[in-house]
């Protein structure tokens, strides 16, 4: 499948916005769906997110197991790795509900993990870039991110990407000492219908 389509000026401030500047011809970076195997390298991943910084709300890093159960948990919400060559994973992305009442079953919070090590590889951008585009051919019309403020890398990240500003929840989380905003960045996927029609479960050939 195509990638969503971003000028070269929005395409440079996304890869800035996480330190991933393109890397050369020799970079070879493989997209692909996630499969429960992946959950230890996952897990790995985001544990110090959860230990060390307010980018996460959890307090408690999970563990391959649990992170193995909230891929599996749902068949329409995407989850997508990054690998090398060697096919280490050097970052993921998922989908996940944004609420659990009926009605909001058309939007999607959406997440990207990217290891330090492979900063300056545009790693985060191609990651969601192939999982918007891919939440907009299943039909879902609202990608939702939400982001502990401050953090002007993942604002401008967001914003390279055709996120808008939504709203700010004040103080509404504690953590590694102290209260934490939290703001809500939108961004439109497929074109809402009315009636709407219903969001198709998560294949991997959407991917291609």
């Amino acid at each position: 499948m195509q990638p969503l389509a971003l000028c070269p000026t929005r395409r440079r401030e996304a890869d800035r916005a996480l330190g991933n500047l393109v890397g050369t011809t020799e970079d070879v970076i493989r997209l692909r769906a996630a499969v429960p195997e992946d959950a230890p390298a996952i897990a790995a991943i985001y544990a110090p997110f959860v230990r060390d910084t307010t980018i996460s709300f959890e307090t408690d890093s999970p563990d391959a197991k649990e992170i193995a159960r909230r891929m599996v948990s749902s068949p329409l919400y995407p989850w997508i790795v990054a690998v090398d060559e060697s096919d280490e994973i050097l970052g993921y992305c998922y989908a996940t509900s944004f609420r659990a009442r009926h009605s909001y079953r058309f939007s999607v919070e959406t997440t990207v993990y990217v290891k330090p090590s492979a900063h300056r590889r545009s790693v985060g951008r191609r990651l969601y870039e192939l999982l918007l585009a891919t939440l907009e051919r299943q039909g879902f019309t609202q990608a939702i991110a939400g982001i502990a403020v401050p953090n002007e890398p993942s604002v401008g990240f967001h914003e390279a990407l055709g996120f808008v500003q939504a709203g700010l929840y004040r103080q509404v989380g504690y953590k590694l000492g102290g209260w934490r905003d939290v703001g809500v960045w939108q961004r439109p996927l497929a074109e809402p219908r009315d009636p709407p029609g219903e969001p198709k479960p998560f294949d991997p050939q959407l991917l291609r």
